[in-house]
């Protein structure tokens, strides 16, 4: 199911480059399109983990750095029958946490420096299993994926809706600028609309994952409760920057100072913490699982 997620996303993508190609260059531009999306596509498997790191200046630690938070990792991802991930600290206030490697055995996960100040051990270990379930699931493949592709597409409608409204030297605009402009507000909405699509059911997923990993489904209720009310208090520089990467947190990182906000790409927080009540009290009594 993974792999044929990952194929419906990476097409519907691709055939939104092309789509772009073909409104801004006719068939010589939808060629370059598709090879353009191939491009992308390849780069997006192999690198998309290391370029969305690098992106946010995480910097990895060990045992020796980060003694409590990788210790912590180590045994959850022992829980959860995974590979040892890499272990990443995001120098930013906004405390929030993303995983992402193409597969378990590349694996990562990242924590800002507000996260691993905000939470007790028990909230820190329930958002730490989240994001392992979600390398448990794979779901870290089709986000890093989405993230990089998003942001070329973006990269792209922004190229051409500068030489819509300034033209080229020779003064000839490139292409209809009339469609150039609607590419700029129409792409980015549409690739929001592919990570809307799959965002939903991939976080809810890795919610009750985390809690089985962690043994404690109230452990995330918390954190996720703590995480909604500061991120909206505090912000993230890197991400209102780069806003094609805000699904791959546990909370949604931005203020709305982006258009590619208005499609939130993360459920109803209160939602997801009355699901983990839920399952905490179909738990009954009986303690923690595992």
């Amino acid at each position: 199911m993974g792999m044929l997620r990952t194929g419906m996303l990476l097409a519907a993508l691709t055939a939104l480059f092309l789509v772009i190609g073909f409104l801004l260059g006719g068939q010589q531009g939808m060629i370059l399109g598709l090879v353009f999306a191939i491009g992308t596509n390849l780069f997006a498997y192999w690198n998309s983990d290391k370029f969305v790191l690098r992106m946010y200046g995480a910097q990895e630690v060990d045992g020796r750095t980060a003694p409590e938070f990788y210790g912590l990792v180590e045994q959850l991802a022992h829980r959860a029958q995974l590979p040892m991930p890499k272990v990443y600290v995001i120098d930013t206030a906004q405390p929030n946490a993303f995983a992402t490697g193409r597969n378990p055995e590349h694996g990562a996960v990242a924590a800002t420096s507000g996260l691993l100040k905000l939470l007790n051990h028990q909230e820190l270990a329930g958002v730490l299993a989240h994001e392992l379930g979600h390398i448990k699931n794979r779901d870290t493949l089709i986000m890093t994926i989405t993230a990089t592709i998003a942001g070329a597409i973006g990269a792209v409608v922004n190229i051409a809706g500068f030489s819509a409204l300034f033209g080229n030297r020779d003064g000839e605009s490139g292409g209809n600028p009339l469609v150039n402009i609607l590419l700029m507000l129409v792409a980015p909405l549409a690739a929001g609309l592919v990570q809307f699509a799959i965002s939903r059911t991939r976080e809810y997923s890795a919610d009750r994952l985390g809690a089985e990993i962690c043994g404690h489904p109230l452990w995330l209720a918390s954190a996720l409760g703590k995480l909604e009310s500061a991120s909206k208090r505090v912000d993230n520089p890197q991400a209102e920057q780069n806003p094609a990467t805000a699904h791959m947190f546990i909370i949604n990182p931005l203020h709305g100072r982006s258009m590619d906000n208005l499609f939130s790409t993360h459920p109803n927080t209160e939602n997801r913490i009355r699901a983990l009540r839920e399952m905490s009290s179909r738990a009954g009594a009986a303690g923690p699982w595992g």
